[in-house]
């Protein structure tokens, strides 16, 4: 009999658990970590949010998530998805982008306010068993809306990764890309490239021990270096090509060397606004969507198929969202990427999601000189990479494959949302999926979410 049908081997997330699976746990959730660390800080400066803001997101995902969840294998933390969110979020309220410190600190504020009402709202919808609602939308949406945000990615993290700060709407940022190539700032792009040349050329690496060290981590541990000898952080200019190109502080990332001098606590002024209430509804809606997606897909490769309680996943969700918000954190989801590699790394119960949290906190507290010394170029050649997986051509073929009807949703989504934002986008696309199906001579009793 096999190790997956026999339910005497099942790992289990409780104390027997912890015992008996603590060697994979913990090294699972090191391995995790050192994808997540670099992420995170990404996520959380493209999302105009302090760098700490995502570790908050991080640690509090891992602590608490995991005695409240009963998800086994997935990885609480920031996602690229909800990038879009925050960063509208906190422009709506006034981000300057730096131009303006004190102004910024307070659109943060009012974000973290905004996320800690989303999260009672998770909560909310956990405690009436909602968790079900996923499949009103349809799946073509879905996948329509995640890929319009990768392609948001890509239009604001390119400008970053070539050193420069250019403002505009994802399809202005998009067309300049060109001129973002002639006018880069050659040391920071050539940080930038590198990083996306190294995690790219990852899988042609035949080294066993070298493998070992994930590729985010990787490309850190040969960007960091060759970048204090560039002087990217150096603060002064140099001439190239006849035209001269700043460097300094701002191109690296900045953490406190204190972590609790970091905690933010939440403005609630802005909650009852326009802006509150939309970008309340969207952290809500979109970070419960994947979430409850991301949980069905890791439950879909565990291998000894244990099913998550989405209900009381979001539940779990809901309430670390609140904690995180209210001490300066993102809105959290089951990630899957990190989910994915902590089965892959042999994690066996909920508590490599715990280890991984852990490793963060100590990270953050005892080295945040190391963090600070990371380029902000390569944390964009990331996210850049994350949103082509977001966005790839094989997700449109992949789509087309399941149906013209399928496709037509899809596209539909992605154009509303590049053309308005993710709520009408979203509307746009179930709107679309809702004509098809009457077009088709369906009713409305045999509408779904299909």
């Amino acid at each position: 009999m096999s190790l997956s049908s026999n339910s005497n081997y099942l790992p289990k997330g409780n104390l027997q658990g912890f015992k008996t699976y603590f060697k994979n746990d913990i090294l699972s959730g090191f391995l995790v970590f050192l994808i997540a660390l670099p992420l995170c800080l990404g996520i959380s400066l493209a999302s105009g949010y302090p760098a700490v803001a995502g570790i908050f997101t991080a640690i509090v995902g891992g602590l608490i998530a995991t005695f409240l969840s009963n998800s086994e294998l997935t990885i609480k933390g920031p996602a690229a998805g909800l990038i879009v969110i925050a960063l509208g979020c906190v422009q709506e309220f006034g981000f300057t982008g730096g131009e303006d410190p004190e102004k910024d600190f307070q659109a943060y504020r009012l974000a973290l306010g905004v996320g800690v009402v989303a999260g009672v709202y998770q909560i909310i919808l956990g405690l009436f068993r909602v968790g079900i609602l996923v499949k009103l939308f349809p799946s073509a949406a879905i996948h329509g809306l995640l890929a319009s945000i990768g392609i948001i990615i890509i239009s604001k993290q390119f400008p970053v990764l070539m050193g420069l700060s250019p403002q505009g709407n994802p399809l202005e940022l998009l067309a300049n890309i060109p001129l973002f190539l002639i006018n880069m700032n050659p040391k920071v792009g050539l940080i930038g490239i590198l990083g996306v040349v190294i995690v790219l050329s990852y899988g042609l690496i035949k080294n066993p021990k070298l493998k070992l060290i994930p590729a985010p981590m990787l490309m850190l541990l040969i960007i960091v270096p060759f970048g204090t000898f560039l002087g990217i952080g150096v603060e002064g200019s140099y001439t190239f090509n006849n035209q001269v190109f700043e460097l300094g502080r701002n191109f690296l990332v900045n953490v406190p060397d204190n972590l609790f001098n970091a905690v933010t606590l939440p403005d609630f002024s802005g909650i009852t606004t326009e802006t509150g209430i939309k970008y309340t509804v969207l952290f809500a809606i979109i970070g419960t969507l994947e979430s409850i997606l991301s949980a069905k897909a890791i439950d879909a490769i565990d291998p000894w198929n244990r099913k998550t309680n989405l209900d009381r996943d979001l539940l779990a969700t809901g309430i670390a969202n609140t904690v995180s918000a209210f001490i300066g954190g993102l809105p959290m989801i089951s990630e899957i990427v990190r989910s994915k590699a902590n089965i892959d790394n042999g994690a066996k119960t909920r508590f490599a999601n715990f280890y991984h949290g852990m490793f963060l906190l100590i990270c953050v507290a005892l080295i945040p000189g190391v963090i600070n010394q990371i380029p902000l170029a390569a944390l964009a050649a990331l996210l850049v990479i994350t949103g082509y997986r977001l966005a790839s051509p094989h997700e449109f073929v992949s789509i087309y494959r399941q149906g013209i009807d399928q496709f037509i949703i899809f596209v539909s989504t992605i154009l509303g949302v590049l053309a308005t934002d993710l709520l009408k986008g979203l509307a746009i696309g179930i709107g679309v999926k809702i004509i098809i199906h009457f077009i088709r001579g369906g009713s409305i009793f045999t509408l779904n979410a299909k």
